[in-house]
This record gives C-alpha cells, sequence and structure tokens, in this order.
C-alpha cells in the first residue's frame, strides 16, 4: 500500500522528512521500505521524499496502536538483545538481589542504563562499519592467543548460563501443569535446537522479537503489587553502596547479567546479519542513516532491559524481602514464593515471563559463542546460512545447548553455578570493555565513525565502574586492615 502517489514538489531528505512527520529516522526508513512511504533512491543509495507526504505519514500514524505496531516490527537487533539480557538466570539473579538487599541495589536499574546504551552502541557501530563480528575485529588487530582466552571464557560462562535457563524453564512449566523436570528441559532443549539451526534468519529473527513481549510480564506484576512508589523512586536515583563482601559480589554479579560479555558479540554479529540482508535484498543504505536507525534500535532495547530489571528488583524487594524471604536461589522459586504473598496473577505471570525470556536468550547465548568461535578460527558462520554450508557454526551452538542440558543431569546445580558465572561475567567484562572502547575508537578500523563524546564517557565509566568493582571485592576478601 503507498500513501499517495511521489508528488513534484520539494524533496526532503530523510533526516528532514523524519523531523517534519515527528517519527525516528529507522521508522522513516522502513516504510520507505515496505512502499508505505513514496520515495526516490538517489544515486548514492539515499532516498529523497515529496513534501507532500509529510502530512499523509502524519495521518496514516495517527492510531497509536498502529504506530506501535510498525515501531516494533521496525526495531531489530538491539531489541532482542536488550530483551536477551534479561534471560531466566538474569532474572533468577536480580530477584535473589530483590530478596537479600531488598531496594538496596535497586539503583543500579537507573545508573547502570547509560553505562549498557554506550558499551552496545559501540559494538554496533563495529559491526556496522567493519561488517565483522566482534572476534573477526578482535583476531585481525590483537593475537590469536588472547582473543581466544576470551572466547573461552564467554563459551563457559554461556553454557553454564543455558543450563540455568533451561532448568528455569523447566522447573517453572512444572509449576504451571504436570509434567516430569527431565521431559521438560529435554524438550525445550530440543525446540530452541529446531527453531535456531533450520528456521531461516528472517523469520527466526521475527520470532525473537516478538518474544520480548514476554518482558512486559514483569511490568504488569510490578503494578499488580501495589508497590510503595515513593520509596522506590527514592531507592532507584540515590545509590546506597555497602562495602562487605556479600554486597560488592552481588553488585558485580548485577553488572555481570546486566553488561554481559556474550551481548557483545551478539549485537556485533547481528549488525552483520542485517548488512548482508540489506546487501542481498539490493537496498543501499549510507553509514550515517544505518547509524542513526542502529542508535535507536540499542537505545529502545537497553531501556526495556533495564525496565525489567527495576520491575523485578522491586518486586521482589516489596514482597519477599519485607516477608522475611531474603534467600532465593532461582527465579522458579521467587515465582512460587510469590503466589500466597501476591496472588496467582503474580505467579503466573512470573512463571510465563521465565519460559518466554528462555526461550528467547538460550539461542543467543548459543550464537553468540557459535559467532565469536567461528570468527576466530576462520569457519563459515551466520544464521542466514544452511547448516551444510555453515556446519562447524551450528555444531557449537547445538553442543553448547546439549552441554548446558547435560548439567542439570550430572549433579551439577546450574543455579549456583549461575551466580558465578555471572561474577565471571562481571570479571571478563571488564578487560573487554577496554579492547571494546580501544578499537572503537581507532581511526584506522572505524574511519570516521568513531565513539561520539557521549559514548566515550559512559563506555570507559562501565569500564572504570567494572574494575574497581572488582579490586575492592579481593581487596576486603584478602587484605585484613
Amino acid at each position: 500500500m503507498k500513501i499517495e502517489e511521489l508528488s513534484p514538489k520539494t524533496l526532503l531528505t530523510l533526516s528532514e522528512f523524519r523531523r517534519a512527520a515527528g517519527i525516528p529516522l529507522f521508522l522513516a526508513h522502513k516504510l520507505i521500505v515496505w512502499g508505505l512511504i513514496s520515495a526516490v533512491k538517489m544515486a548514492d543509495g539515499t532516498y529523497r521524499v515529496a513534501e507532500t507526504e509529510v502530512a499523509s505519514t502524519k495521518k496514516f500514524l495517527k492510531n497509536p496502536w498502529r504506530k506501535t505496531k510498525l515501531f516494533i516490527k521496525a526495531l531489530g537487533p538491539g531489541l532482542i538483545t536488550g530483551a536477551a539480557d534479561d534471560d531466566p538466570s538474569g532474572i533468577g539473579t536480580y530477584s535473589s538481589v530483590g530478596a537479600k538487599f531488598g531496594l538496596g541495589l535497586l539503583w543500579a536499574a537507573f545508573w547502570l542504563l547509560p553505562f549498557m546504551m554506550a558499551v552496545q552502541e559501540t559494538c554496533a557501530r563495529i559491526g556496522i562499519v567493519t561488517n565483522k563480528g566482534l572476534s573477526g575485529v578482535l583476531k585481525k588487530h590483537y593475537k590469536k592467543i588472547v582473543v581466544a582466552f576470551f572466547i573461552v571464557l564467554l563459551i563457559t560462562a554461556n553454557i553454564v548460563n543455558i543450563g540455568a535457563d533451561i532448568s528455569a524453564m523447566a522447573a517453572s512449566l512444572k509449576l504451571l501443569i504436570p509434567i516430569n523436570f527431565i521431559l521438560a528441559a529435554i524438550i525445550f532443549a530440543a525446540f530452541i535446537i529446531i527453531i535456531e539451526v533450520a528456521i531461516p534468519y528472517r523469520l527466526y529473527a521475527k520470532f525473537l522479537k516478538w518474544l520480548t513481549l514476554f518482558l512486559f510480564s514483569y511490568i504488569i506484576t510490578g503494578f499488580i503489587i501495589h508497590p510503595a512508589w515513593l520509596d522506590i523512586f527514592k531507592q532507584a536515583l540515590v545509590p546506597n553502596l555497602k562495602f562487605n563482601n556479600d554486597f560488592l559480589f552481588a553488585m558485580i554479579a548485577v553488572f555481570g547479567t546486566t553488561i554481559s560479555p556474550y551481548l557483545f558479540f551478539w549485537q556485533t554479529s547481528e549488525e552483520v546479519e542485517e548488512n548482508n540482508i540489506t546487501s542481498e535484498s539490493g537496498e543501499k543504505v549510507n553509514l550515517t542513516d544505518r547509524t542513526a536507525v542502529m542508535r535507536t534500535d540499542v537505545k529502545t532495547g537497553m531501556f526495556l532491559s533495564n525496565l525489567v530489571m527495576f520491575f523485578i528488583i522491586f518486586t521482589t524487594a516489596q514482597v519477599l524481602f519485607k516477608n522475611g524471604i531474603t534467600d532465593i536461589d532461582s527465579a522458579q522459586q521467587a515465582a512460587l514464593v510469590l503466589q500466597p504473598l501476591a496472588g496467582n496473577q503474580a505467579f503466573l505471570l512470573f512463571a510465563l515471563g521465565i519460559i518466554g525470556t528462555g526461550l528467547l536468550a538460550v539461542p543467543i547465548l548459543a550464537g553468540s559463542g557459535a559467532y565469536a568461535l567461528a570468527e576466530l578460527m576462520g569457519w563459515r558462520e551466520g544464521l542466514n546460512k544452511k547448516f551444510s554450508v555453515a556446519k562447524s557454526f551450528y555444531l557449537v551452538i547445538i553442543l553448547s545447548i546439549l552441554i548446558g542440558l547435560g548439567l542439570n543431569f550430572v549433579g551439577i546445580s546450574p543455579i549456583k553455578a549461575l551466580y558465578y558465572a555471572a561474577f565471571l561475567n562481571g570479571v571478563v567484562a571488564a578487560p573487554l570493555l577496554f579492547v571494546i572502547m580501544i578499537v572503537g575508537n581507532d581511526k584506522n578500523i572505524m574511519g570516521s565513525e568513531t565513539h561520539p563524546g557521549w559514548v566515550k564517557l559512559f563506555g570507559w565509566a562501565a569500564f572504570i565502574f567494572s574494575s574497581l568493582s572488582i579490586i575492592a571485592l579481593i581487596f576486603l576478601k584478602y587484605v585484613k586492615i
């Protein structure tokens, strides 16, 4: 459908058009691609839009539901990456923190947001400019053994996360229907392998995108419990730091869960996938427009991720911590304890959220490690390729999921291992952040697309915060004053 035929009047650049229409640049671009706005493609691949399209676009998007639906449809890797940050293991970590410390770490949801936006924009920018995944870029500019060390840690932490996520999903399903835990875990693992390996990337990306809707179950749960909003916002804005082992360990675990190394690799690789899809379709998008589209996408994903983190921490703080329940080992345990204290609706939404976010996150955990290892080894890789073309890449995905599944059957508690995996992520994130910030500001790699000022500020702040937290914990643990 076309809104109207192109008028011979003055042509606007895409940036001018989106400002006049009052919509984000990435949505304006997508409306053209979908044929909802008439435009002229110039020789350099950019678009020009007639002034008459402004009024008709405003009229077309006047319906808020239609505008919201198109906005979500237009989002891509940034939204999926942000949503994957709130996987069942992350939900378990946030629930544990809320139960143990009350609102004491709620400030992290607010103050970590600009850090996350800066870091993920840097990763996305690297993928867009170089058209390589993060591992491929690092391999080209740093020693292979150093990159391999990071990838081993990445895949190890990812497998533990996968095991914990599958465990949480199976346990949550068991809370809802009478099913054997082992059978449920096997069904989830098999289903995830099939959708990631067999479904074409375009369809698979849409599937992941709509799974993000499960995150809203935690926001709804937060309103159901009728929280004390004044206390919540006060605690969210004013950091409350405690210099003891338990608090610092929890803070690093939250940091490692929120700013996770696997998200660095996934974000970069998915921007490359999007570039490849655009190239295959014959569409040309200039670097400035592509970067602007990415920025809105990333900010939306990170905002959603931290909003959910905010609601999970304060929900468990208001319901569990206030009732003296301070020891929560998992997300599904939090859901079960919520039932008598906050009602069946809160319990149901919490449990369904665990299953939905697990279906979203496990493929990304497995995929990020596969991208990283394949780029390091020079294998063919990409979810847009068939299994027969990229066997090694897909085998890493399959083995990661199967080993994660196996952790549930060999006496290793994925939930206990998870908390330490989150801590490990926090430790690994620090040196990776340093390298990413160096790469993103290297003109030999990035050309004119180096960090903007705000990304430099918050990206380096994330590195400093992570490093100082780890140093403080080591000092408190091993140095006696």
